[in-house]
């Protein structure tokens, strides 16, 4: 038997060379390596993981050039009702600092398509910039509808602007909430539409698109789908069947928890069902799937599991792990 078994993505040592306020309540950090001349390599839809402290730890999106390996750059938005990341990188880091960084990982590639519609929201342009570089630099045709609470919280505007006609902004206090109706109105055969931003938009956008044909939406999530996690929750059978272990999940684990208590590593980083890092091959039993990062298609056919939050509708669970 193949075993997939989840890896680790590497780690990196960087310094923070450059600090910029790109807009209100965003600033992009520019990394470079501490050891060596490159950056690890990496594709557009890629993010990375900040080690801001020892129980700290959150996901970015890389927004620079993924041709230049001389440094990565990253974009954050500070939270109001920030977790301790966002607040920790806009009040405490500064030009100079050490950084452990993990990754790149990409959940969220750029698939071949004949043309590209992006639509963003506020600071979910970070991952479409480095999409609309590839798009450049193939020839794809694509236009980018960016919306925004207002003109001056909207980051990387300048940058745009040099694409003319392609992009259009679209700021919520002049024009209320993004047209969608008009974007999305009529299904386009050859069209990849990518969007990023609060989960309001991306629900609206996942509706809208219910018509387009299968497989032209492609998503990615800060946080989890409203009610996603919810469900009752009793205890079940996990078997790790790469380990030789059965273990029993409580009413009150997640899997992941249960899992680390064994002994055994699963890398993790959201552990709310929304990046991916902990997706697991499910080899017997039916997932009870609460993630906000598989397709309909994926959760309906149980292959794969993300185990941070998921639990399991049959009373026995074989993974492997």
């Amino acid at each position: 038997m193949t075993h997939s078994i989840p890896r680790d993505p590497a780690e990196v040592r960087a310094i923070i060379t450059e600090i910029v306020q790109e807009a209100e309540g965003i600033k992009s950090l520019r990394l470079e390596p501490v050891s060596g001349d490159k950056m690890p390599a990496w594709e557009a839809g890629a993010h990375i993981d900040l080690v801001l402290g020892p129980d700290l730890e959150r996901q970015y999106s890389l927004c620079g050039d993924p041709t230049d390996l001389s440094s990565w750059r990253i974009g954050v938005l500070r939270e109001p009702e920030s977790r301790g990341g966002s607040s920790h990188v806009h009040e405490k880091l500064s030009v100079g600092d050490e950084i452990l960084c993990r990754g790149p990982r990409n959940n969220f590639p750029l698939a071949d398509a004949e043309r590209y519609l992006f639509i963003a929201g506020g600071i979910g342009i970070t991952p479409i910039l480095p999409m609309i570089r590839a798009c450049e630099a193939a020839g794809k045709p694509w236009t980018l509808v960016y919306g925004g609470r207002q003109q001056s919280s909207m980051a990387f505007r300048d940058e745009l602007s040099e694409h003319g006609d392609r992009v259009t902004f679209w700021p919520q206090d002049a024009h209320g909430h993004l047209d969608l109706a008009t974007v999305l109105g009529s299904p386009e055969r050859g069209t990849g539409v990518y969007c990023c931003g609060p989960g309001g938009l991306l629900d609206a956008v996942e509706e809208r698109c219910a018509s387009w044909p299968e497989g032209a939406l492609h998503l990615e999530r800060f946080r989890p789908k409203d009610g996603a996690l919810d469900g009752e929750n009793t205890a079940f059978e996990v078997v790790l069947d790469y380990s030789d272990i059965t273990l029993t999940v409580g009413p009150d684990q997640s899997i992941v928890e249960a899992v680390e208590a064994a002994g055994v590593h699963v890398p993790t980083s959201c552990r709310e069902g929304t990046c991916g890092t902990c997706e697991t091959v499910v080899l017997e039993g039916e997932p009870d799937h609460r993630d906000s990062f598989l397709t309909p298609q994926e959760k309906a056919s149980g292959e794969v599991i993300m185990p941070c939050c998921s639990r399991s509708c049959s009373q026995i669970l074989v993974l492997d792990l």
